[in-house]
């Protein structure tokens, strides 16, 4: 047995990979029996159905924040759509078709750095007529919320709050600066203060280094998070980030291991960047992955739900179905 599997089948009996310890395997070990190990982790925690979700642009552009690598910054050019708060009945009809190609959960996802108002009641009206009309279990993603607007969004029927620390503690400051780290874990716990689950994670290619991205899963696994969204860079023009190289296959793989490892329960959940794998990213739900964002609504080449869904087929893997926790 190698030491990949070893540590695999220690994890599975109850064991969780701690900061303190020499976790250099993940490193050192070759990809092959990493991503083994990982998978079957996978397998035991989470089984063969995998969850997919979709998100809708609610709110586009003119973003306050100066996120590096978002193209919705108004500090940067880029082309990006600029819209007001989509209507009720326009976010509700999307989800319906949404729900319709097998996609279980659905999120509204708003630029800039909170929402309130009237941009937030619209939320709140948005949320109580899909939670009505359908059956998915609803997710939002609006920002550096305060703890009210937590309870509202709670109360409309979202049971899901995406917040993502993007890196680590250490690389926050080289990404952004007008909102911190601390920042983002503020408004996580109070997502979980409300009652709500917490879907977080961030972006790999920016620049960060390996201990970066272990401290980044560590602070994931120590705050308990439910879902770890995944994105790869694909670098926009007009970004700051718009020459950085983008990852390789094997560098990609050994971060999803690596994030399955240390959060070895939480829905692994491939996001932005899978163009830069193969096979609609195949490889990754043999190396840890168990969830994907789907549709065509990523900023940043995503996979079409009838693409993944056969995809999920060729497996031999199924949908995590309405009613599945």
């Amino acid at each position: 047995m190698n030491k990949c599997e070893q540590i695999a089948d220690e994890i599975i009996k109850g064991r969780r990979l701690k900061r303190e310890e020499d976790v250099s395997f993940l490193f050192g070990e070759e990809l092959e029996k990493l991503c083994q190990g990982a998978d079957k982790i996978r397998k035991y925690f989470c089984g063969d159905s995998i969850d997919l979700c979709t998100i809708v642009n609610g709110r586009g552009g003119r973003c306050s924040e100066n996120c590096k690598f978002c193209a919705q910054s108004s500090h940067y050019y880029t082309g990006a759509e600029i819209h007001a708060f989509l209507s009720p009945e326009e976010i509700i009809a999307d989800a319906k078709i949404n729900e319709k190609e097998g996609v279980r959960r659905y999120s509204v996802v708003t630029a800039g750095r909170e929402l309130e108002g009237a941009d937030l009641e619209k939320a709140e009206e948005t949320y109580k007529g899909l939670a009505k009309e359908t059956k998915l279990h609803l997710c939002a993603s609006h920002g550096l919320l305060k703890e009210e607007a937590f309870k509202r969004l709670k109360e409309a029927g979202v049971e899901r709050y995406h917040a993502n620390i993007e890196t680590s503690k250490r690389n926050f400051p080289n990404i952004c600066t007008t909102h911190t780290f601390e920042d983002k874990i503020t408004c996580i716990l109070r997502a979980k203060k409300a009652g709500l689950s917490v879907c977080s994670g961030g972006i790999l290619g920016m620049g960060e280094t390996w201990e970066d991205r272990l401290d980044m899963a560590f602070v994931l696994s120590e705050m308990e998070v439910d879902s770890i969204p995944l994105n790869i860079l694909i670098p926009v023009k007009g970004t700051p980030l718009e020459n950085r190289k983008k990852l390789e296959r094997e560098e990609i793989l050994r971060c999803i291991s690596l994030f399955r490892y240390i959060n070895p329960t939480a829905d692994i959940r491939l996001a932005g960047g899978r163009v830069l794998l193969a096979d609609s990213g195949k490889e990754a739900f043999l190396s840890g992955a168990n969830a994907a964002i789907t549709g065509n609504m990523l900023t940043t080449s995503g996979n079409t739900i009838r693409e993944d869904k056969q995809m999920i087929k060729e497996m031999g893997r199924g949908l995590k179905m309405e009613g599945q926790k």
